[in-house]
């Protein structure tokens, strides 16, 4: 088992298990924390999970300063996934939930509570994620990402350049950005 097939397969656990409309892997933050991967779903809901492959890298990981002091950490829930049988409920923190995965099937252990993330947390997600905006609108460059993700011009990009016959040219959004 590797770090990054174990990566990949939390990113899918996040999709498709636990429905997260938007999954990140191993992004880094302004607090220094990368999570392995984080998800993200309704009212702002966050889910981090943490790799572990050894059980060396799971006890370094308490030593890391958003172990240490949790309120900076990020994910209103988390969890670690590791190797079935590699770690035991009993060595978590009392929050933290256990993913384990054996094959393709990833079980749940023990689940994570939920209301794990405090303000400094909230603000190093959101650093995360101003930071993933940026790195796209530089990829989509010299269109800002306003215009990217306006639906009309999505469209016409995908037809051409042309606008599909009966929709109107992309509109003037003064609240969204120059245009």
């Amino acid at each position: 088992m590797t770090h990054s097939r174990l990566v990949e397969e939390a990113v899918r656990w996040l999709r498709t298990m636990y429905r997260c409309g938007i999954v990140l892997s191993e992004q880094n933050c302004a607090s220094g924390e990368t999570p392995d991967a984080i998800g993200w779903k309704g009212k702002n809901h966050s889910v981090v999970v943490e790799c572990k492959v050894s059980r060396a890298d799971f006890l370094a990981d308490f030593s890391k300063p958003w172990r240490i002091d949790p309120d900076s950490a990020l994910g209103c829930e988390r969890y670690y996934l590791a190797p079935a049988e590699m770690l035991s409920p009993s060595e978590l923190s009392p929050a933290w939930g256990l993913l384990e995965i054996q094959g393709r099937e990833i079980r749940t252990t023990r689940k994570s509570k939920k209301n794990l993330r405090g303000a400094a947390g909230l603000a190093n997600e959101m650093n995360l994620l101003l930071a993933s905006l940026r790195r796209v609108e530089l990829r989509i460059d010299p269109q800002t990402i306003t215009d990217f993700l306006k639906w009309k011009n999505r469209m016409a990009r995908y037809n051409g350049g042309v606008l599909p016959i009966g929709l109107e040219q992309p509109e003037s959004n003064l609240y969204l950005g120059r245009d």
